[in-house]
């Protein structure tokens, strides 16, 4: 270990043995991160690519290091698969909470929709955040929950709700859950894989795609005017987000609010 490298981050990413899209987000958020000052050392990991969750400490310096998991809600992962790879607790690793239940991430998803949708005003338009679900863990509905209800809270949007793909209320009945006709829908994914990329714009009715340029939008459903956006995860403010997840925990390790 350098005496020089005091604290390293790591940004812990699902990655893809068959998609490369899957780790895309991490290693660009991860460059983001290496170009502003803070950190000694940013390095990232993946549970499907290398480096792996496993190995990765033996290759950081850091005196202090700060794992934070590129998720986008508690549950499986988060909760157990990480903690058990990474051979936690050990004094030397902080870890975090995950990126996606940082309270910064509901002005992400904002800026995913801004991205995409053309014309208008909010006060227009439905907001439908776009999470997996599952009904074997109420965690991974939380966070999309969460940020809609912060959106809520905040205006800006004729219509905000979550949806999801393995519980309800489920997303193939979009059209069905908003008055306004322009809806814009942002997947509340960490990354551009076949999730984002085929299940859920087919469950949706969505089909007009370009292998390079995506979903042509708006598309028309049902009625309604869909503004389809790609995995949150991808918004360069994310690598913000992933920042203050590490200064967070550096300051609560020195004592200090951040």
């Amino acid at each position: 270990m350098t005496a020089e490298c005091e604290d390293s981050v790591i940004i812990l990413g699902h990655g893809s043995h068959l998609s490369p899209r899957s780790s895309q987000p991490v290693r660009r958020h991860a460059e983001r991160l290496r170009d502003r000052a803070g950190f000694d050392e940013v390095r990232t990991a993946f549970w499907k690519e290398e480096p792996s969750f496993r190995d990765v400490l033996r290759t950081v310096d850091g005196d202090k290091v700060y794992a934070v998991p590129f998720f986008m809600a508690e549950g499986y992962f988060v909760d157990e698969v990480i903690p058990r790879e990474l051979c936690l607790p050990q004094d030397r690793v902080v870890y975090t909470e995950p990126v996606g239940t940082h309270p910064s991430m509901t002005e992400v998803i904002k800026d995913r929709a801004h991205s995409v949708y053309e014309g208008g005003s909010d006060e227009d338009v439905a907001l439908a955040v776009v999470g997996h679900g599952t009904d074997r863990n109420p965690k991974s509905a939380e966070s999309a929950l969460k940020h809609v209800e912060r959106i809520h809270e905040n205006g800006g949007f004729a219509e905000a709700k979550a949806l999801f793909m393995d519980e309800a209320p489920y997303i193939d009945d979009v059209a069905e859950q908003f008055g306004s006709e322009e809806v814009v829908v942002v997947p509340f994914f960490s990354s551009d894989g076949y999730h984002t990329q085929e299940d859920i714009p087919d469950d949706m009715g969505i089909v007009d795609r370009d292998e390079d340029d995506g979903y042509d939008v708006p598309a028309t459903t049902e009625g309604k005017r869909v503004w389809y956006t790609g995995a949150v995860g991808t918004e360069p403010g994310v690598a913000d987000v992933i920042a203050e997840r590490a200064e967070d925990a550096r300051g609560q390790v020195e004592g200090v609010v951040v």
